[in-house]
């Protein structure tokens, strides 16, 4: 279970960084207050001299009557942040939350059972029974 875990963990992770990282346009064609084509990655299709030749008088008649609007999504170009490029308050912040979160990992360290090879004596008599003295 806990291979699967790390896997999936990793898979968002990576995946994460992808999107991060991805840059895409998104192009907009109006034709008046009408949305008439949209594209992403591409230039979207123009309209507005197939509406005017085929419409007579129309809000196309007038010359500005198209439109076009491009959306930027800008990506992330610079994915290592310098430790100096941050100011004294977050330096501390990340030198005190990465010392405290590697030191709950750390192992106990392992116990020297000096007697561990070897077996009890045997028991001759046993004295509790002897002697009748029971805790209870």
């Amino acid at each position: 279970m806990k291979k699967g875990f790390q896997k999936s963990v990793s898979t968002v992770l990576a995946l994460l960084v992808l999107v991060s990282t991805f840059s895409f346009t998104v192009d907009k064609h109006f034709c008046g207050s009408f949305l008439v084509d949209q594209a992403v990655f591409s230039k979207a299709l123009t309209c507005c001299m197939d509406m005017h030749s085929h419409s007579g008088t129309d809000v196309m008649d007038q010359d500005n009557c198209c439109s076009n609007q491009n959306i930027s999504v800008k990506g992330q170009d610079e994915l290592k942040i310098s430790f100096n490029s941050m100011d004294f308050d977050q330096q501390v912040f990340i030198t005190a939350f990465t010392f405290s979160f590697n030191n709950l990992f750390e192992g106990l360290p392992q116990q020297v059972i000096p007697y561990k090879n070897y077996t009890p004596p045997l028991i001759v008599k046993d004295i509790p029974v002897l002697n009748d003295t029971f805790l209870i």
